[in-house]
């Protein structure tokens, strides 16, 4: 006779819906943080909390070090690496934005994830995928050319002017999305569930990452005032939660919901990061940004076994 399913604890929901909102507030702090303390500055501090945070509890719980002893070297190593590029892009792509309202379109770019977090899974997990997948991708890349395209209209080529203007802040918004999605899926190929993820060891390992890059690469960036400060100590600590949070989620709580609720998280972040920029987005940038979402809960739906690309096997954003 089967096992009866587990019933949902309403705290690790709750928890899973509080790790979603935590990160709706990267865009926003991202780019004020990279305004005060430059681009590789800014990754630096966040991950100086975030890191800080894993490496005391590895340094405090034998559990958890043994735990992380036991994964494989491949997932530490080689998802290890994906994480560190997936956050020094972002915090370059922030970073390099000429203004505010192009820090929400590279806000927008990187939440390619979700989508090529399917379509990596169908290629690497050989996950069947029904025929909206297709469909469902280009959805999200429509939602993409209207989100980045100027409010006076022209078309096509207003749309890649507006990429040629500064290129390489979108090429590493998406090369964010990339490493993010390919980290996802495969997390969910080297590692078991009952093995735990590398929470505390990929944030302690990027920390310690940025901080050797910044010594020997790093230029001298402005004094940071009190509010920058602070905002990079509440994202450093709200990135180590919401992974926590959302990993017993997907164990504990009722992980449909929070998992379909996750996908809204651009729309979420986006509009918080227009608010606390005071940046007024054009209605085609908002139509474009609710195409993503659409196409990327599509893309969720279409796989027979769908990927929650923002479990933690290991860690998630957000991602951003």
């Amino acid at each position: 006779m089967a096992n009866s399913p587990q019933p949902h604890s309403p705290a690790a929901t709750l928890g899973g819906l509080g790790a979603i909102l935590l990160w709706g507030t990267t865009v926003a702090l991202m780019r004020s943080i990279a305004e005060a303390f430059g681009q590789l500055g800014g990754a630096v501090t966040v991950y100086a909390f975030a890191g800080g945070l894993g490496f005391a509890r590895l340094a405090l719980s034998r559990t958890r070090r043994r735990r992380a002893q036991r994964l494989p070297a491949r997932y530490l190593f080689g998802c290890g690496a994906l994480v560190v590029v997936y956050a020094l892009a972002l915090f370059i792509a922030f970073g390099r934005a000429r203004d505010r309202q192009q820090a929400l379109e590279v806000g927008l770019v990187q939440y390619l994830w979700p989508a090529l977090t399917v379509l990596f899974s169908v290629a690497l997990l050989r996950i069947r995928a029904r025929l909206w997948l297709l469909p469902a991708t280009l959805l999200c890349l429509l939602g993409i050319y209207l989100g980045l395209r100027p409010a006076a209209g022209g078309g096509l080529t207003a749309f890649a002017a507006n990429l040629a203007s500064n290129p390489s802040a979108y090429a590493f918004a998406l090369l964010a999305a990339v490493a993010w999605a390919l980290y996802s899926a495969l997390a969910r190929r080297w590692v078991r569930d009952e093995e735990g993820g590398g929470v505390d060891v990929f944030l302690a390992g990027t920390g310690l990452v940025f901080l050797i890059a910044q010594l020997l690469f790093g230029a001298s960036a402005p004094a940071p005032c009190l509010r920058a400060m602070a905002e990079a100590a509440f994202l450093g600590v709200a990135t180590y939660a919401s992974f926590g949070l959302w990993d017993k989620a997907m164990r504990q709580g009722n992980m449909l919901l929070v998992t379909i609720c996750s996908y809204f998280t651009p729309l979420l972040s986006l509009g918080a990061g227009s608010l606390y920029l005071d940046v007024a987005p054009p209605p085609l940038f908002w139509a474009g940004c609710s195409l993503v979402v659409l196409g990327s809960l599509l893309s969720w739906g279409s796989v027979q076994d769908a990927p929650s690309p923002a479990r933690d096997q290991g860690i998630s954003r957000s991602g951003a």
